[in-house]
């Protein structure tokens, strides 16, 4: 182990690890917990979050820290991390800001499939597993090769909460995401995640809806209530 490496998140914080490679990791992400298990990582990740259900054998075992939105503080505390990998979407920021005033704290910013792959390289660097960090890298970049963007095809509409119904808009990863599916996003053109009126979803009148899992756990009883709107 080496003392005191800097590094910069994604969001341009330099981040200090007084410990490198660190040896106590808590995740505050379902997607980067199952990526720090791909890198092998099972003796030092100490702490998940409830949503971090992947791999199974690591959620009935590891110290769960509370909801990506609803941290257990003094829980995180007790673990004594020396590095938190948290992102700036899933987490409160008061939250992450009351963690790194304690604790080395790395957040992720993805909105987009190069932001993804730049997370993977950079946690790889961050927990000295590079090398299995770029095969994981170049795997995932061949396998969304052959899709490309240059055909769009259905227009759909991600819808991520209800009452009020919100959904996936412009520069965010699910609308990345649906352009590779070859899906047009209705409603690319606002901001984010906007609030969609019920007149709204009418209006955009798209062919295909998704529902989410999370942050809405959409049901099979709320599709009924989707395709009368549309």
């Amino acid at each position: 182990m080496e003392s005191s490496k800097y590094f910069k998140d994604q969001l341009q914080r330099k981040v200090v690890l007084p410990i490198w490679p660190p040896q106590r990791i808590v995740s505050l992400v379902p997607s980067q917990t199952a990526f720090l298990a791909e890198l092998g990582l099972a003796d030092e990740v100490v702490g998940i979050t409830k949503f971090c259900i992947h791999p199974t054998n690591w959620f009935q075992t590891k110290c769960r820290v509370g909801g990506t939105k609803t941290l257990h503080i003094p829980r995180i505390i007790s673990l004594k991390p020396d590095l938190i990998i948290g992102n700036k979407e899933e987490n409160v920021a008061e939250q992450i800001d009351m963690l790194a005033a304690r604790f080395p704290v790395w957040i992720s910013d993805v909105s987009s499939l190069p932001d993804a792959l730049d997370m993977m390289r950079n946690i790889g660097v961050l927990t000295d597993r590079l090398t299995k960090a770029e095969e994981i890298v170049q795997s995932v970049r061949a396998g969304f090769a052959p899709l490309g963007l240059e055909s769009v095809g259905e227009r759909a509409a991600y819808l991520i909460w209800r009452k009020p119904y919100m959904a996936a808009g412009g520069q965010t990863f699910i609308d990345d995401m649906m352009r590779y599916a070859g899906l047009e996003n209705v409603f690319h053109q606002m901001s984010r995640y906007p609030e969609i009126s019920e007149e709204a979803l009418k209006e955009a009148d798209p062919a295909v809806i998704l529902l989410s899992s999370e942050p809405y756990p959409f049901q099979e009883k709320h599709m009924l209530s989707v395709q009368r709107i549309c």
